[in-house]
């Protein structure tokens, strides 16, 4: 009897696996997965080894500050320069100075060096990252087809909370087999050689070229975000939600202290962020698979409220087997939202701004984080960490109402029809 052949299934297109079937987007998010899980090595090691010597969750927000201000101040310059210079280029530069940031953390931790120097090497890393990111979420989603967007933009936030499981599980089995804290930062200083090798290798697609010049460039993705409403609603539900819900990613050692009784220096610790991380990455993962063909307005609202419950049941866990069991959960919800809230962004970009307003992204994302640590870090140090993550949900709830994507496409669709009729839309009643 002849054998037959199994049929490969087709590809969905906004899958995960319909974006890996390009070649350049596997090479290019390979390697930002590897050098991602260096960098979740030093993201967890950095905050505990800091917290150890200090007792302080402000000088944890501090460092958290060093490391993700740079991209309020930055990023915008940075979109800009991303567009006006060859991404290669750029994103080689970029890689460069993340990787000096590193090994000089390496080289002043291994001798103890006063706090204030190491936080000059974290500012170092950085200031790296905050002219990286733009270029380098810009470039990869165009290495797949527009169609496939949406699975691109799932596999970005995979690498991200792959690695944030990866990262802390294989920093904690290095360092029970006596590898130190300085090792772990030279460690993830020669992952960034791997980004620039494939940077080097792929043919990146050229943005088009704008004909803004000046403070006009500079201020193009403040424009657009003003002139398309779901835009700026995305871009200001973004920074709220950083600002008052997430403060926690910042200041997860006092949390997991404060909270839980949980030592930052222990394996225990590491094994908690690496399951609130295995949480986000199946979060992350979901809208690329389980998620790809529901519609992302409809996963970012509903997200927003399953992470308000997921943050108040965390916030509430009267025990450690009960912080893991949440942690997972609000790592599930907390990246579910924010992958789907990036793809309705990016879907609705075209090449020639996108750099630009992804630097607005980045701001309102990562740059924000910091100032809510600076603000909330005292507030732990003081009353605990509890009621700052009640707080957290009680945001989170209020945007799951607010970030109503479909109401604002409703109204534009009203607009719409209304100018085609000869009727000016500010008069309706």
């Amino acid at each position: 009897m002849p054998r037959t052949t199994r049929e490969k299934k087709p590809l969905v297109p906004g899958s995960a696996r319909s974006a890996l079937s390009n070649r350049d987007f596997r090479v290019m998010w390979a390697s930002s997965l590897t050098s991602s899980i260096g960098v979740w090595m030093q993201q967890v090691v950095l905050p505990a080894y800091i917290y150890s010597r200090t007792r302080s969750a402000s000088t944890v927000a501090i460092f958290t500050f060093a490391q993700l201000g740079p991209l309020l101040l930055l990023s915008i310059p940075a979109g800009v320069m991303a567009d006006k210079f060859d991404r290669r280029r750029w994103l080689v530069f970029a890689q460069l100075i993340q990787m000096t940031g590193s090994v000089c953390l390496g080289i002043f931790a291994s001798v103890d060096a006063a706090i204030p120097v190491l936080f000059a090497a974290q500012l170092v890393v950085g200031i790296g990252n905050s002219l990286n990111a733009p270029a380098f979420s810009a470039v990869l989603p165009s290495l797949v087809p527009p169609e496939d967007l949406g699975g691109s933009i799932s596999l970005s936030s995979v690498s991200v909370n792959g690695s944030r499981v990866m990262g802390p599980i294989i920093a904690a089995l290095l360092m029970n087999s006596g590898v130190t804290t300085a090792q772990i930062f030279f460690i993830n200083s020669c992952t960034y050689l791997i980004v620039m090798s494939a940077v080097l290798r792929l043919n990146l697609p050229v943005a088009p070229k704008t004909s803004e010049k000046g403070l006009k460039s500079l201020t193009l993705g403040l424009r657009v975000a003003r002139d398309r409403p779901v835009i700026g609603r995305v871009l200001l539900t973004m920074f709220s939600f950083s600002l008052l819900s997430l403060p926690f990613v910042g200041l997860f050692p006092a949390v997991a202290d404060l909270a839980f009784g949980i030592e930052p220096r222990t394996p225990l610790y590491k094994w908690l962020y690496a399951t609130w991380g295995l949480g986000a990455m199946f979060g992350a993962l979901a809208v690329g698979t389980v998620l790809a063909t529901e519609d992302k307005r409809t996963t970012a609202r509903r997200g927003f409220l399953l992470f308000a419950v997921a943050l108040t049941l965390f916030a509430s866990a009267p025990n450690v087997p009960l912080a893991f069991m949440t942690g997972f959960l609000l790592g599930t919800t907390y990246f579910s939202t924010t992958t789907a809230l990036m793809t309705v962004l990016q879907s609705r970009l075209e090449l020639q701004v996108r750099a630009r307003v992804l630097s607005l992204w980045f701001m309102a994302f990562g740059g924000t984080i910091p100032i809510g640590n600076i603000i909330f870090g005292p507030m732990m140090d003081s009353i605990g960490a509890r009621p700052v993550l009640y707080l957290g949900a009680v945001w989170a709830l209020f945007l799951s109402w607010w970030c109503n994507i479909h109401r604002i496409d409703a109204r534009a669709a009203e607009d719409a029809s209304l100018l085609a009729a000869g009727i000016d839309p500010d008069t309706r009643t």
